[in-house]
C-alpha cells in the first residue's frame, strides 16, 4: 500500500474533551515531570507554598490576563470541581432575593445550571432552545432581558449539538456569566462584557482537575452569610486560589498552554486558525449531498462540527474507518448520535485536512 511517513503515523484525537493537548507543552511537561528545572523532584511532588509552585500559578495567571486582556477589576481564580460546580456556585454568590436570574437554554449544559439554579432561587429560562432540539440560538437581540435581574447566564459554545454564539446579548447592568468551557481563548472575547466567564479546563486550556473562573471583583461581594466557606468565590479570592490545596499540575499544564498561545501569536493568531479549520470542515459537509451539517449555519460551532451521514450504519463504519487511519474520538455524543469533530486549539489544519480527506473518499465508496 502506501508509503507511510512519520507524518502519515500520526493520531489526530478529535475527542470533545479531555481532548488532544499541544504536543510542544505534552513533551515540555515530559521532561520536566521527574525534575522540574533543577528542583530535584517534580512539580507534582512540589508543596502549593513553595516558591517553585506559587512561581508557576503567578506566571499563569499573568499569561491568561495578558492573552484575554482582563483588567484588574476582575479576579482570576483556579479552582475544582468542574464547570459542573459552577452551576451551582454562580446561583448561590449572584442570586439576590427578588431579582430573577435569566437563562438561555441552549442544549445539555445550561439544562444542568438552569436545574441547579432553581434550587436556590427564581430562575426565569429567557431562550428555549428544545423547541429546535437546540440547533438554533437564533437572534439574541430579541430576549427579554429583565433589566432587574440578577443576572444573565448562557453558554458560548455548546460541544454535543455544536452551536455556538457569534454574538452575545447586550445585558447592560445586568451581569453576564458565561460558561465557556469548550470554547475559551479560541476567539477574541470582550471580558468587560462579562461579570463571570468560567471554564473546565480539558478541552482548550488543559488536563481535567482545573476550573478557570474569571469574576468581576464587585460581584463577590453578593455573597449571602450562609454559603459555606469552600463554595464562596470570596475565599479563593482573598486566599489567591490557595485556600486548600490546588490542582496544582492541572495549574502547571494550563500555565504551559497558555505561553504557548503566547508564543504562536496569542488568541487573534489561533483564532484564524481555528476559522480556517471550521470553515474548511463545514465546506466539504456543505459541497457534499452525503454530510449533513446539524447546527443551523448562523450558529455553527468553531471548536465542534457535528454532522450526520445517511444512516446510522454508514456512521458507525464512518467512525471504525476514521479509526483505523488514526482519525479517533469520531463518534457523536450518545444523546444525539450522528459524528462530531472537536476542533480545539491544540488540532492543527493537517489533522482537520486528513479528516477532510478520509470524507472525500469515504462518500466515493459509500455515496
Amino acid at each position: 500500500g502506501k508509503d507511510m511517513t512519520m507524518s502519515d503515523d500520526k493520531v489526530y484525537n478529535f475527542s470533545a474533551g479531555p481532548a488532544m493537548l499541544p504536543c510542544e507543552v505534552m513533551c515540555k511537561a515530559q521532561a520536566e515531570f521527574v525534575d522540574f528545572r533543577g528542583l530535584g523532584y517534580g512539580l507534582v511532588e512540589a508543596s502549593h507554598r513553595g516558591p517553585d509552585f506559587m512561581a508557576v500559578a503567578e506566571a499563569a495567571e499573568t499569561n491568561i490576563r495578558q492573552l484575554m486582556g482582563i483588567s484588574d477589576d476582575y479576579a482570576v481564580l483556579f479552582l475544582q470541581g468542574g464547570a459542573s460546580l459552577q452551576f451551582a456556585m454562580v446561583a448561590m454568590n449572584l442570586m439576590i432575593p427578588g431579582k430573577p436570574a435569566l437563562y438561555a437554554d441552549t442544549g445539555a449544559w445550561t439544562t444542568k445550571a438552569i436545574k441547579e439554579a432553581k434550587l436556590i432561587g427564581e430562575t426565569k429560562v429567557v431562550y428555549d432552545g428544545s423547541t429546535s432540539d437546540y440547533t438554533v440560538i437564533g437572534d439574541v437581540a430579541e430576549w427579554p432581558i429583565d433589566a432587574d435581574a440578577s443576572y444573565m447566564y448562557l453558554c458560548s459554545n455548546n460541544t454535543i449539538y455544536g452551536t455556538e454564539y457569534h454574538f452575545f446579548p447586550e445585558t447592560g447592568d445586568v451581569p453576564l456569566v458565561g460558561d465557556m468551557s469548550s470554547d475559551i481563548m479560541s476567539r477574541v472575547v470582550d471580558v468587560n462584557r462579562f461579570g463571570v466567564i468560567f471554564a473546565g479546563a480539558q478541552k482548550n486550556l488543559g488536563p481535567a482537575g482545573v476550573t478557570l473562573v474569571i469574576i468581576r471583583k464587585d460581584l463577590v461581594e453578593r455573597v449571602p452569610k450562609n454559603t459555606p466557606t469552600m463554595l464562596k468565590y470570596s475565599t479563593h479570592m482573598d486566599k489567591g486560589s490557595m485556600f486548600n490545596t490546588p490542582p496544582t499540575f492541572a495549574i502547571y499544564m494550563v500555565g504551559l498552554v497558555a505561553e504557548w498561545l503566547q508564543q504562536h501569536g496569542g488568541i487573534p493568531a489561533i483564532q484564524k486558525i481555528n476559522e480556517a479549520k471550521s470553515d474548511a470542515l463545514y465546506g466539504a459537509i456543505d459541497a457534499s449531498d452525503f454530510f449533513l451539517g446539524a447546527a443551523e449555519p448562523a450558529d455553527r460551532s468553531r471548536m465542534n462540527v457535528c454532522f450526520r451521514l445517511p444512516n446510522e450504519t454508514l456512521e458507525k463504519t464512518f467512525v471504525k474507518e476514521a479509526a483505523e487511519l488514526r482519525l479517533t474520538g469520531l463518534k457523536g455524543h450518545r444523546s444525539v448520535g450522528g459524528i462530531r469533530a472537536s476542533i480545539y486549539n491544540a488540532m492543527p489544519m493537517a489533522g482537520v485536512s486528513r479528516l477532510i480527506d478520509f470524507m472525500h473518499d469515504f462518500e466515493a465508496r459509500n455515496g
